[in-house]
């Protein structure tokens, strides 16, 4: 072996080796604002009953004024001549009369004469079956049907029905047209407060959840932001974090709700021409709110994740501004209220 030989094999050997380096290893960090505590669970709870209130207020309104929309177009196609029985009046030829009467003006479409048996079931509910007329002074009505684009002159028609049958009156519903209008705007105006109302609870709510949250991560927060964090950082954590909660709340506040109107109108379609049903339909119309209504409750839902992350982003932004306020200032300390 060479000596040139011997010194390569012996700088080759382990001893004169460079040492490694040991591997760096990245410590995984932590969320700023914990992902999961009793704080964020109360609150996704409030989001999620705040969520629920707000699409079953928007999915009654839809309803109703859906349900006096369809009233209002059924009235509005339909006017009533009610004739009051007299003494030595022909009821039959009246009303033939007034019939041909009403549908010699332009916009009427049709006149139905309301026979003595219809007349009769009409009453049963408040005085019975086996109803005779003839014994009681019971008005008998003709139904004219009219187009709603070109109605007839009401008031000459009813100048002509009383100079020819002095006993007949005309009623075109506009009594009823106009008090169902105003409940439907009343009912809107009234589902608007209540989802102002909703939406003004839940601000509050989140308000007071962030500054609580920024209260126990206040020492982070202020060491972050001493280091060189931009207040947009900052926010961005609390605003990724309160997004998660307020899709998690509001998709199931509005899922349950969209589930009662779901079980509702299923209830109702199984127990037709039911007391129950019919009260209900009565007080309420259908729970049928279409494609529009779910659609609607999925908005709401959209608008309640946005106003909620929002509110955060805002109150975090405003607590660095006091914190940026008391480092700048330290005599305003006690004037500065407490996150």
């Amino acid at each position: 072996m060479s000596e040139h030989a011997g010194h390569a094999a012996a700088g080759d050997g382990p001893a004169n080796r460079p040492a490694r380096r040991p591997e760096m290893r990245v410590r995984p960090t932590a969320p700023i604002v914990p992902t999961a505590n009793v704080s964020g669970n109360a609150l996704m709870l409030v989001i999620a009953i705040m969520a629920f209130l707000a699409c079953l207020t928007f999915g009654a309104v839809s309803m109703v004024r859906a349900t006096a929309a369809s009233w209002q177009s059924q009235i509005s196609r339909e006017i009533t001549i009610q004739i009051k029985p007299d003494d030595g009046l022909d009821m039959e030829q009246a009303l033939k009369d007034a019939r041909d009467i009403a549908l010699a003006f332009s916009g009427t479409k049709d006149g139905t004469i309301v026979d003595r048996a219809a007349t009769a079931r009409l009453l049963e509910p408040w005085l019975g079956e086996g109803l005779d007329l003839d014994e009681l002074p019971v008005p008998r009505l003709v139904i004219v049907t009219i187009d709603e684009q070109n109605p007839p002159d009401f008031a000459a028609m009813r100048n002509a029905l009383s100079e020819s049958i002095p006993e007949a009156i005309l009623d075109d519903h506009r009594t009823w047209v106009d008090r169902l209008v105003a409940m439907a705007q009343t009912t809107a105006l009234i589902g608007t407060g209540v989802l102002v109302l909703v939406f003004s609870a839940m601000v509050l709510t989140v308000i007071f959840a962030t500054r609580g949250a920024l209260s126990g991560n206040r020492h982070i927060i202020e060491v972050l932001h001493f280091v060189g964090a931009e207040a947009g950082f900052v926010a961005s954590q609390f605003q990724k974090h309160f997004l998660k909660i307020s899709l998690k709340g509001s998709f199931a506040g509005g899922l349950l709700a969209a589930l009662f109107f779901l079980v509702a109108g299923f209830w109702q379609g199984r127990s037709i021409a039911t007391p129950e049903s019919d009260q209900a339909t009565a007080l309420f119309g259908t729970f049928s709110m279409g494609l529009a209504g779910y659609l609607g409750i999925v908005a709401t839902m959209l608008v309640i994740a946005l106003l909620t992350t929002l509110t955060a982003r805002f109150t975090v932004m405003r607590t660095i501004y006091e914190i940026d306020l008391i480092r700048s200032d330290p005599s305003r300390t006690d004037q500065l209220p407490d996150p």
